[in-house]
């Protein structure tokens, strides 16, 4: 039995003598009064045709169409845009990819404004579309959820299984000439065999993992890979369940809670996450004014094991996560251990513990241990604070365990700077490597890093240099990196004042990044320090600057009040 008006928005726009015209319009591409008098539902997608994250969703969108259709819907599909980050990695270019996360989110949410979507489906697949499709969902307040297109197959090279991360690390194997042109082309050739996100859990298997914690994806959805045919039989299931959240009038103001922030932060923290997760889920938070902060990230990882033993910092796949029962097992082991908040909801209108009940380990398998005999004891997400970072800085501590560092800062105005020194064999043993301007403003945009983090990983520098930016990392980047350092540089914060030589003290144990320099020489330092010079000052990236907040807020764009 209906238990909400089905047509809630699209009555206004499609029905009675008044809405002729636009009835008429739609009765040009295909629409007919059938269709229009049912509840209509946005299907929105990212495809494009520069990467292969997103490459299939134009495919899974027909598929969660014709379960709308079964289900007594009319679905209507829209696009947005898209940044690849892996193919913009190391380029001006990369400034665009969080930027785009605000676009995405903005675009979705005006074409649910404009054309009054009953409910809506958002298929993701690159970093910056699946924090954005929550963000818009959030704001417009309908029935929706996000749908995730899946993970890249592993590559194959010398027998082995490789992804994106291992062709990053090996520039700087073959610039150190540890690797041949041979192989390096061989390599290159064969990492990405097809559609979908990058295989580790990098920041998109991390994001899509985490929504389905968050209620904001149906559990066990994410899980199989972009070109997997289960993956068809989700899409169609997904088309139905809209019909049923929609009939149900369940929003995502009835399933994001406080509890369940916190059932995603445990989930990326237990499977060795991406540290981006940091700023898109406050970013969500922010859109949905649930109090979370920083420190939150740190007190829920302090308490949660890791317990998938996933790519970057581990040996396996989001495929082999897949073959060895998915987010269902993971999520049965933090269930069980009470380590997640089994009560909470899922689009379904089950909830958590009982979605997992069926979820299915694979004979064998080890990619996803047992609470009891975890990986690391503390999950993969800290949070460092001190006279460097007063508004903290992120670190994943997931694959190593190498937790203090003191040596000579190498500063850096910007990443191209950086990386050109790492690569020319001007940054040694013990360094601290500093990469400022870089941040939300400064950038603008904020980089990640993944080209310089990998170059020095292949140039085997990997577990004896450290690095700090108020840029971001990537999901694959690994080693003793602090990203997120807030304020940043553009903001006057103390990494500003850093210079060549000085001292740092990565102390992760006692959640500590410092610089051996008192208060007052920090800020008699910073006396003479001047906004620096905007880099663009029209369009899309002097808009976001004018706008954006600190990392330690979600770098969400907000107007002054």
């Amino acid at each position: 039995m209906e238990t909400t008006d089905t047509r809630h928005k699209s009555r206004t726009i499609l029905e009675g003598r008044d809405r002729a015209p636009a009835r008429a319009m739609l009765k040009a591409i295909g629409f007919n009064d059938e269709d229009l008098s049912k509840p209509i539902i946005g299907v929105a997608h990212s495809w494009i045709e520069t990467m292969p994250c997103n490459f299939n969703q134009r495919r899974l969108a027909e598929r969660v169409k014709a379960g709308i259709r079964a289900a007594g819907g009319t679905p209507m599909e829209f696009n947005t845009i898209a940044i690849s980050d892996g193919v913009t990695m190391g380029t001006e270019g990369m400034k665009a990819s969080l930027v785009s996360r605000e676009v995405i989110a903005d675009s979705i949410e005006l074409v649910g404004r404009g054309h009054m979507f009953d409910a809506i489906v958002s298929l993701v697949g690159c970093d910056k579309t699946i924090p954005g499709a929550a963000m818009a969902l959030v704001r417009l307040g309908v029935p929706g959820f996000v749908v995730y297109g899946g993970s890249i197959a592993p590559g194959r090279f010398k027998d082995s299984n490789v992804t994106i991360q291992d062709v990053f690390e090996a520039v700087g194997t073959n610039a150190a000439g540890r690797m041949t042109d041979e192989d390096f082309k061989d390599l290159e050739n064969h990492a990405c065999p097809g559609a979908g996100a990058c295989g580790g859990q990098f920041t998109a298997n991390t994001m899509a993992m985490a929504l389905e914690f968050l209620g904001l994806s149906p559990m066990g959805s994410a899980s199989p890979p972009a070109n997997d045919p289960r993956k068809d039989e989700v899409c169609v299931a997904t088309g139905e369940l809209i019909m049923d959240l929609l009939r149900r009038g369940l929003k995502p103001a009835d399933i994001l809670t406080r509890e369940a922030f916190e059932n995603a932060i445990a989930a990326v923290a237990a499977s060795g996450g991406s540290t981006n997760a940091v700023l898109h889920l406050l970013a969500i938070a922010r859109e949905a004014q649930i109090p979370l902060g920083i420190d939150d990230f740190d007190r829920i990882s302090r308490h949660t094991p890791i317990v998938a033993d996933l790519k970057p910092g581990g040996r396996y796949t989001a495929v082999d996560f897949d073959d060895a029962g998915g987010t269902k097992l993971l999520g049965r082991r933090l269930v069980e251990a009470g380590l997640v908040d089994g009560g909470q909801l899922t689009p379904t209108g089950k909830t958590i513990a009982e979605e997992v009940e069926d979820g299915n380990e694979a004979e064998g398998q080890d990619v996803v241990v047992s609470v009891g005999s975890p990986l690391r004891g503390t999950g993969g997400l800290v949070i460092l604070k001190g006279n460097l970072a007063p508004e903290g800085c992120v670190v994943k501590v997931a694959g190593y365990t190498r937790l203090f560092h003191e040596g000579p800062a190498r500063v850096f105005d910007s990443e191209e700077e950086a990386m050109e020194a790492v690569t020319n064999g001007r940054v040694e043993d013990g360094d601290v490597v500093v990469i400022r301007y870089e941040g939300p403003k400064g950038g603008p945009g904020m980089r990640e890093m993944l080209g310089v983090t990998a170059a020095l990983v292949g140039e085997g520098l990997g577990e004896s240099v450290a690095l700090l930016t108020d840029g971001r990392f990537s999901g694959a980047t690994h080693g003793l990196m602090a990203g997120h350092v807030a304020p940043e540089a553009a903001h006057r914060g103390p990494i500003a004042a850093l210079q060549e030589g000085d001292t740092v003290i990565f102390d992760v144990e006692n959640r500590k990044l410092e610089v051996v320099l008192s208060d007052e020489e920090i800020e008699d330092r910073l006396a003479d320090w001047r906004d620096p010079v905007p880099r663009y000052d029209t369009g899309v990236f002097a808009k976001y600057v004018a706008l954006v907040s600190s990392a330690s807020e979600g770098a969400i764009t907000r107007p002054e009040k």
